[in-house]
């Protein structure tokens, strides 16, 4: 019974602790969209998928309360001059200096999570003027990184960060030559459990207490 009862318990723990570690979900995010042909771009380098509202075929026009390529969990696997088209639906999200200066985007995540670690994917291909960001501000921050070698793709990495709330910035400041694409954004740390986790715990709890007045009648008898 005693087994029975440390079972339970250990169920009830168990839910949110496997909640807790992992990805977090981005429920929107708002964006300047990337810019094009109207700016002098080989292609355009729009959100086209992007959900929410705003002129998904404007350079730089301003996307509000949805998500797309940016955390749609497609990362480019290849430079942006081999896998983007006229048509805007390339995996990456490109913007140009001279027509989207800094662009900020402002991710809004489910729940009331920690953030511990951004991870970025990057072109640094260096042609066509596309370059790794000469700095990039989280909530405003200028935050230190390596960005991919040059002439290769890759992935930027912050860790450490301890970021509470819902809503944060990410403002990339570009190499005064030219663009900055950027294909993914993820979002790792502590999430709240969801309600269906809750209720799990709670159930688990339930459980030890039954097993455990079951155990105490019998002791009774």
């Amino acid at each position: 019974m005693r087994k029975l009862v440390l079972s339970a318990l250990l169920a009830s723990f168990a839910v949110p602790a496997a909640a807790n570690a992992a990805q977090l979900v981005v429920s929107s995010y708002d964006t300047p969209n990337g810019d094009g042909q109207a700016s002098g771009g080989s292609f355009n380098y729009w959100d086209k998928n992007y959900t929410g509202a705003g002129a998904k075929t404007t350079d730089g026009a301003p996307l509000t309360g949805g998500v797309g390529d940016l955390t749609d969990g497609v990362v480019a696997a290849d430079f942006w001059f081999n896998v983007e088209n006229s048509a805007g639906e390339g995996p990456y999200v490109g913007w140009y200096t001279p027509n989207t200066l800094n662009p900020k985007v402002t991710f809004n995540l489910s729940g009331t999570p920690t953030v511990n670690e951004i991870r970025i994917h990057l072109d640094n291909s260096r042609v066509g003027g596309v370059y790794s960001p000469a700095a990039i501000l989280i909530n405003g921050v200028n935050t230190a990184f390596s960005g991919p070698a040059n002439g290769t793709i890759g992935w930027v990495t912050f860790t450490g960060l301890n970021l509470t709330g819902a809503s944060h910035t990410i403002e990339f400041q570009q190499d005064l030559r030219g663009w900055v694409f950027v294909s993914e954004v993820q979002f790792l740390g502590n999430g709240v459990p969801e309600p269906a986790a809750w209720a799990m715990m709670l159930a688990g709890f339930g459980m030890a207490g039954a097993a455990m007045r079951r155990r105490n009648k019998l002791q009774v008898a």
